[in-house]
């Protein structure tokens, strides 16, 4: 009980903390600095924005297939078969990158259009000379490039023999990871893996909406969707270390959407905790705590709520010996992805089995938080203090990179509300960075371009730059956020000088 009353104790006096932060950064000019060799800038990813779905080689991935099969999937049963048409114009998309004054650029590869048929024996030369040009073309504008190997957009025909659920996948993407390797890892010095690993094996299996939407194996899928995901993760980061590390002097990463937890009702931290376990140690834990494996107390729910379903063995695959120390420190930063928190308290979702039936939980969000167009996303920046803290605390304070963080609009290049949340959300983490020493090395917006947000379509953008999808020829216009950015960059703080201050800029 003692124990309990002091961990209530720690909650409360962090959500204080939080709440009196604002008022803090006013007060100490400090704080609204970012610090030196801080990286600043945006990101996307490729099926998101390149469009040229069927360009020269590029093979089918599983995103062309899901949208090209409508059923009302996606909202107005949008594709991505154009998007942004980055694959054309991305030199134009770059030199707005350096007119804002990007140090960073985070893009995803799109495996199909290296390898086409997703096998290693087929590589498309179109498909390798598009992202050199690309990377060249960053170079040259004095902004670092940030490759992410994989973006959801897996190749349709590995998806046929069974994708992310199918163990052979781990070679597989070896295979791809070591092709790029050999031919960015010159010129790239950060990689990351996998986007939400985790994220991306729930919303396929355990909510069916994207791609390939496979809810029939909701309490199965995921779990072994996101094993063979970590294990190819620790695969490519060891291939990494052994064949390109020491050679270019770079580094790999993996990938986390964290969300705040927060208890519903007083007295119940347990639901913060099992969901903290659930959705981020779940993929961290194994990486990054001394023990490796899964959280114990993930491995506990799963194996009684399986027992009590009639399986004779858990549904969440056993790591043996060997994967936890192969596992264990294959990451060199966490790079992470943030957008909004949410509320749990004890009680069962009717999906069962499922990730979400298996915590127990039921989630919402408090009615009284700001709300946006995405009916998921409440604006609630002391959450991002919260559980940038916590995983500093949680996992031995590794470097960090805040890879997504960005807030949806209406279709307009007006979006002072975009300001505001950044302007919020960017106080905290400098908090984070300058009170708690908490090791953030960088922070990438997202996103760089209004582009298609998976299942919602093209009508929540992110961007900071707004892109005419009626426009055959994708117009860029860079909002009010982009010009407000341009002077956080110029300035590298948050204290605009009022001559320049962005309340002055009249949206193109």
């Amino acid at each position: 009980m003692q124990l309990i009353a002091l961990i209530q104790i720690f909650i409360i006096s962090i959500y204080v903390k939080s709440t009196q932060e604002n008022n803090l950064s006013e007060e100490n000019e400090e704080y609204l600095r970012f610090p030196s060799n801080f990286l600043l800038g945006a990101a996307t990813a490729a099926y998101q924005i390149e469009g040229a779905w069927n360009v020269s080689d590029k093979g089918e991935s599983i995103w062309d297939r899901f949208t090209h099969e409508g059923n009302d999937r996606i909202v107005k049963n949008e594709t991505g078969d154009v998007a942004c048409d980055s694959y054309h114009k991305f030199r134009e998309d770059i030199s707005l990158l350096k007119q804002v004054g990007a140090d960073a650029y985070r893009f995803s590869l799109s495996w199909p259009r290296i390898l086409p048929n997703g096998f290693s024996n087929k590589v498309s030369k179109d498909g390798i000379k598009y992202y050199h040009n690309l990377i060249d073309e960053l170079l040259a504008n004095d902004i670092e490039p940030i490759v992410t190997l994989y973006h959801w957009d897996l190749p349709q025909i590995l998806e046929d023999a069974g994708g992310w659920l199918n163990p052979l996948v781990i070679d597989w993407f070896v295979d791809y990871a070591r092709i790029a390797f050999k031919e960015y890892a010159p010129k790239v010095k950060k990689f990351i893996t996998l986007n939400e690993p985790s994220d991306n094996c729930i919303h396929v299996y355990a909510m069916g909406i994207h791609a390939p939407g496979k809810l029939s194996l909701h309490g199965i899928g995921e779990y072994i969707c996101a094993d063979n995901m970590l294990k190819a993760h620790a695969r490519v980061y060891r291939m990494y270390q052994n064949e390109f590390k020491n050679t270019y002097n770079g580094s790999l990463g993996i990938n986390v959407h964290s969300r705040n937890f927060y208890p519903k009702h007083e007295n119940d931290s347990e639901s913060a905790k099992i969901a903290f376990q659930f959705a981020i140690g779940w993929i961290l834990h194994p990486i990054y705590s001394e023990k490796g494996d899964y959280p114990d107390l993930m491995k506990r729910m799963i194996a009684i709520k399986s027992q009590q379903q009639g399986y004779l063995r858990s549904r969440l695959p056993e790591l043996d010996a060997y994967w936890i120390n192969y596992i264990r420190g294959t990451s060199d930063f966490i790079a992470i992805n943030h957008y909004t928190s949410v509320r749990v308290e004890q009680g069962n979702v009717e999906l069962e089995p499922s990730f979400y039936n298996d915590q127990g939980l039921i989630r919402d969000q408090d009615p009284t938080w700001e709300g946006t167009i995405s009916v998921w996303l409440k604006i609630i920046p002391e959450g991002f203090g919260i559980i940038l803290r916590k995983l500093a605390a949680e996992y031995n304070n590794p470097p960090m990179y805040i890879t997504e963080n960005g807030v949806s609009g209406q279709n307009t290049p007006d979006d002072d509300h975009r300001v505001t949340y950044f302007e919020k959300y960017l106080k905290e983490m400098l908090i984070c960075i300058h009170r708690d020493k908490v090791n953030i090395k960088g922070y990438l917006v997202w996103s760089f371009l209004d582009s298609l947000e998976w299942e919602r379509g093209y009508g929540e953008p992110f961007g900071i730059v707004y892109v005419n999808f009626t426009d055959p020829e994708r117009k860029r216009t860079l909002k009010k956020s982009a010009h407000w950015w341009q002077k956080v960059i110029k300035y590298r703080s948050l204290k605009i000088p009022t001559h320049e201050n962005v309340s002055t800029i009249t949206a193109p």
